[in-house]
């Protein structure tokens, strides 16, 4: 679970009024399971893979419905003409670094085709998403293999989901300190749907830190333009809302006003992407009808699923940043963790923690 004794929220650090699920975490959402391979390995390969599965039966047999909300383009996600397209995903989800994208994608399709019901398949659209862990990582030595990526979906599982070092994070910078995989849920009131919203995020960007609404990165003296604070960010944001990729991408842009609550400016070298699933029903690959019948939330009952997205995202986040631990990488470079007491200081100062 997290490399840190304890998550925000043990310190009284609350993100917005609606309450979190059991775990906290995107497998709130029921049947949803997140596999990591974490690599570190010698005195340069820091890298990892994280793997999020929607359900646990074929996914490309019976899609789920899908959108993709482009903060910033600065980056290599796979897999997205098709799903704004078609408004389905037919693979599990996949985070590594830059260059590993391809081996991740070619492990997605090797893993689709090996799976029964798929022996006809003959295309396959593989989602992956990336950061560039390239200062503590080697990234151009593509240490990720699809191997990895395969044990990843393999070890998929419910319940709680390690942070900060981890998987897909263990390379990544989140403003100027150290990042990596953070996530968070919020549950719905039955009054409000009763629904579940979980987001995990690999950290890996810069912009100003701020913390509950407190500049953290000010009084820390570390943001962007006064050190070159620069990267990207992967959110993925799952609900058991049933909503239509139309609302879908609606939810996605939310979550990305989640990354604006923690001081993210979305830069020009910068890939900040939000990939949105529902898991309240699938999508059938093959069927007899001509028509998809399924009953969707409407417009006017939305609105509570966007602020899920938006708490949940920008917990997610802050939760990246406190589990993740100093690492010293390739060619000796070395990220500082988030100095969790001077921060807990300052936030207490501004009575946002106990």
């Amino acid at each position: 679970m997290a490399q840190t004794p304890k998550r925000p929220r043990e310190y009284g650090i609350r993100f917005g009024v609606l309450p979190t699920g059991t775990f906290n975490a995107i497998t709130d959402v029921p049947g949803v399971r997140v596999g990591q391979i974490t690599l570190k390995q010698g005195q340069t390969i820091r890298t990892g893979v994280t793997a999020i599965l929607p359900h646990a039966g074929n996914q490309f047999q019976q899609k789920s419905p899908a959108a993709i909300y482009i903060g910033n383009g600065f980056g290599k996600l796979m897999g997205y003409s098709q799903i704004e397209e078609l408004g389905t995903l037919e693979t599990p989800i996949v985070l590594t670094n830059t260059l590993s994208v391809p081996t991740a994608a070619d492990a997605l399709i090797d893993y689709t085709l090996g799976q029964q019901g798929n022996e006809q398949v003959r295309s396959v659209n593989s989602v992956v998403g990336e950061t560039n862990d390239g200062f503590l990582n080697d990234i151009r030595g593509r240490h990720v293999t699809k191997q990895h990526v395969l044990d990843a979906l393999k070890q998929a599982k419910t319940g709680p989901v390690d942070e900060g070092n981890v998987g897909a994070g263990t390379g990544t910078i989140c403003f100027g300190f150290k990042g990596g995989i953070g996530t968070s849920s919020r549950k719905l009131p039955a009054s409000l749907g009763g629904y579940t919203v979980g987001a995990l995020v690999q950290t890996n960007f810069g912009g100003v830190l701020q913390i509950a609404g407190v500049p953290i990165g000010v009084a820390l003296g570390k943001y962007s333009f006064k050190e070159n604070l620069d990267g990207s960010c992967m959110m993925v944001v799952l609900t058991d809302a049933p909503l239509d990729a139309r609302n879908l991408k609606r939810l996605a842009k939310r979550a990305f006003m989640g990354l604006a609550r923690t001081g993210g400016i979305a830069s020009n070298g910068s890939g900040d992407y939000v990939i949105a699933v529902s898991t309240a029903y699938q999508i059938p690959h093959d069927t007899q009808s001509s028509f998809d019948e399924v009953k969707i939330l409407r417009n006017d009952n939305v609105s509570p699923l966007f602020m899920a997205a938006i708490e949940a995202t920008e917990e997610a986040i802050i939760n990246s940043l406190f589990a993740a631990q100093t690492l010293t990488g390739d060619q000796g470079h070395q990220v500082e963790q988030l100095p969790i007491d001077k921060v807990i200081e300052l936030l207490k100062k501004a009575g946002q923690a106990k």
